[in-house]
């Protein structure tokens, strides 16, 4: 025969079924949540408060402009970087400042900074003092938060405690503290510096006096002794001389221009007026004197005389002869402007060959001006390095004899009392708790409806229906099975219950859709075909789908059992469905004691039941008692065979259902006889 086949493995995810489980365990959610939020307060009431407080410190450059180092301007501060910050937060953290702390605070004696460990119980892990110790600082590390303020230079030193005043002075204290280490690092810094600069000191006056006494021994050596302005000898000689040859050189150049200019004015014959070298000589000042009387005499008496007078002629035989007299004078002056320039041309030779010869010498000398600048560097740089030294010393000194040592931080927010708790904060305790509470509870009912399958359903198109070839068992099979009579079973529509097992055996079928179109007393076919097929070894599970549930009442001690109806009304899971067979080892899922209706608006979760149980037996046998043709569609899935369970085979209700059958697709279907064999009855019976 043929059948029908579904592939019911597509499922979506029903969120109808979802929000309607959310909606129906609405009481329970919210109870719950309830009971939750009520413990949560009352942990919350029942806490101890616990106070918080913080104190701000900034790091910065605390030097004065009146008392920093020689050299050291304002840009030439170091400026922490993050890296630099970051290291503060650690020392303010430390162990040190920590143990400074609780000793000053004596925190071992107070109960919040005590607690029982196993090792202190068993008297392991030193004395109890180092333990006490120990433990107040772990705990104190617990309540304190150190951290340093995001894009700034801030360190923040906040800590909790139960005494408010406790919880503004354990910071308070921290900063302090962190204040004094720093001062005596610093102060430890200076006295190494102090300590280390004066044996170099020392050192360094002794190396700057043998580089002094080598400059000053190889001066007077090489000769090159030094004159004014703190150059040698020879240069300032080279200087003076050149200066002096240069002046010899002008005044030479002078004389001849002067002299030059007088010969003109004689070899010319012209006016001796015009020269003034020759009107700057007394002589020819006189005689020109003289003659500017001659000239006023000859005037005034050529008024009254005549010009061949004798007085008048000798008066112009004087004039003529101091005339003749100038020109001599004349030619004195430039002898004597000649023999000038004579003069400084010889000097200018005396100086030449000087400034020559002293040329040669400085030449010689400037390759021991090398070796002399060499060694005055060297002690020049000495004696700075040693000036350098002496400075920092004096001020190293000054600073430790003041105990004047600026830390580069200060606290600018000290922290004080806090007035109300930060922990317990009722509002959001009370709102996390309830919120946290129905959100898991909602979660967990959503994952029991999805874990259950109960909200899933068949995707959209998923249901497809196929031809089954028909069930035959081979010729040489079917000559094995029964007695005399089991060849002519294995060709007729009409097989017992042992023949039937054996088909649905041998042809691997996972499901048995059983028909029972006569009642309740042929659904005992399916029934024994179960335990068949339980008893040959298989995995076998009976899901009764039939109204009245009387199939799975007689496998079973009643009727009140959970089942398949239950399942479908997301009442219960699938182990609280399976039970077992008083007479077998096969497994049933009765009908269940819920609702029917309800059960059914669920009906589309049915072919998911089935995929997932056939997943887990060899073969499920499914009793629909006296169905229609057209509703065994959700039951029928791959590998099904569907079957006729009846008493009397020529019944006119069996034949209908063949007829039916055949005419929805399913081919023709065998009808299994409950026949049982008297001795297979007492055995059942006697079991």
């Amino acid at each position: 025969m043929s059948g029908m086949q579904m592939g019911g493995n597509d499922v979506d995810i029903d969120l109808r079924r979802l929000a309607l489980s959310v909606r129906d365990k609405w009481k329970a959610i919210l109870t719950v949540a309830l009971v939750v939020t009520i413990a949560a307060f009352l942990l919350a009431y029942f806490a101890t408060p616990l106070y918080r407080a913080e104190t701000r410190i900034l790091i910065e450059a605390r030097e004065s402009a009146y008392t920093r180092t020689t050299g050291g301007g304002e840009g030439d501060r170091p400026v922490l970087d993050d890296e630099g910050v970051a290291s503060q937060v650690e020392v303010i953290a430390s162990s040190d400042i920590l143990r400074r702390v609780a000793a000053e605070l004596q925190l071992s004696e107070r109960s919040e900074f005590q607690r029982s460990g196993i090792l202190a119980s068993f008297g392991f892990g030193g004395s109890d003092e180092l333990l006490r110790a120990q433990t107040t600082i772990d705990i104190m590390r617990e309540k304190l938060s150190v951290y340093r303020v995001e894009n700034s230079r801030v360190i923040v030193v906040r800590f909790s405690s139960q005494d408010r005043e406790l919880a503004a002075a354990v910071p308070n204290a921290i900063a302090d503290a962190y204040l004094d280490e720093q001062r005596a690092a610093k102060l430890l810094s200076n006295e190494d510096a102090t300590g280390w600069l004066a044996p170099e000191i020392a050192d360094l006056r002794e190396r700057v006096r043998e580089a002094e006494a080598n400059v000053a021994a190889f001066r007077a050596r090489s000769g090159l002794l030094v004159g004014q302005n703190n150059s040698t000898l020879a240069s300032q000689q080279l200087s003076e001389l050149s200066s002096e040859l240069s002046r010899v050189r002008a005044s030479r150049s002078a004389a001849e221009a002067r002299a030059e200019g007088v010969r003109q004015a004689l070899e010319s014959g012209r006016s001796l007026d015009a020269v003034p070298e020759v009107l700057a000589s007394p002589v020819v000042q006189r005689l020109r004197e003289s003659e500017v009387q001659l000239n006023a005499e000859i005037a005034e008496l050529s008024t009254t005389l005549l010009d061949n007078h004798p007085r008048l002629r000798g008066l112009r035989s004087q004039l003529a002869d101091l005339s003749t007299r100038i020109r001599a004078e004349a030619r004195n002056v430039l002898e004597s402007l000649e023999n000038e320039a004579r003069a400084a041309q010889r000097s200018e030779a005396r100086l030449q060959g000087d400034l020559d010869a002293l040329k040669s010498t400085s030449a010689a000398a400037g390759t021991q001006e090398v070796e002399l600048r060499a060694l005055e560097r060297e002690a020049t740089a000495q004696r700075e390095l040693l000036e350098s030294y002496l400075t920092r010393f004096r001020e190293a000194s000054a600073r430790g004899d003041r105990n004047y040592l600026p830390v580069d931080a200060r606290i600018f927010a000290r922290a004080t009392p806090p007035v109300d708790s930060y922990y317990p904060k009722y509002g959001p305790i009370l709102g996390a708790a309830f919120m946290g509470s129905l959100l898991l509870m909602i979660v967990g009912t959503l994952l029991g409806e999805l874990f259950s399958g109960r909200a899933m359903r068949p995707a959209a198109g998923g249901l497809r229906v196929q031809p089954v070839p028909h069930l035959v068992m081979p010729a040489a099979a079917s000559a094995s099975i029964g007695d005399a009579s089991a060849g002519d079973d294995a060709l007729s529509l009409d097989v017992p219950v042992e023949t039937a097992a054996q088909r649905l055996i041998a042809a691997g079928v996972s499901r048995a859709v059983f028909v029972s179109p006569e009642g309740e007393e042929a659904t005992t076919a399916s029934v024994m075909v179960a335990r068949e097929l339980a008893d040959a070894g298989m995995r076998v599970l009976y899901l009764d789908l039939t109204f009245t549930g009387t199939p799975s009442s007689n496998m079973l001690e009643s009727q009140t059992y959970t089942g398949i109806t239950n399942l479908l009304a997301a009442e219960a899971q699938f182990t609280e469905t399976i039970h077992g067979d008083l007479y077998s080892d096969a497994h049933v899922i009765p009908v269940g004691t819920a609702e029917a209706r309800r059960a059914m608006r669920a009906a589309d979760r049915l072919p998911i039941i089935l995929t997932s149980l056939t997943t887990a037996y060899d073969i499920v046998v499914i009793e629909c008692g006296p169905a229609e043709s057209d509703s065994l569609r959700r039951v029928v899935g791959d590998a099904s065979e569907v079957m006729i369970g009846t008493i009397d085979a020529t019944d006119a209700r069996v034949q209908a259902a063949s007829e039916s059958l055949f005419g929805a697709g399913y081919g023709e279907a065998f009808r299994v006889v409950a026949r049982m064999p008297e001795a297979r009855s007492e055995a059942r019976t006697v079991a």
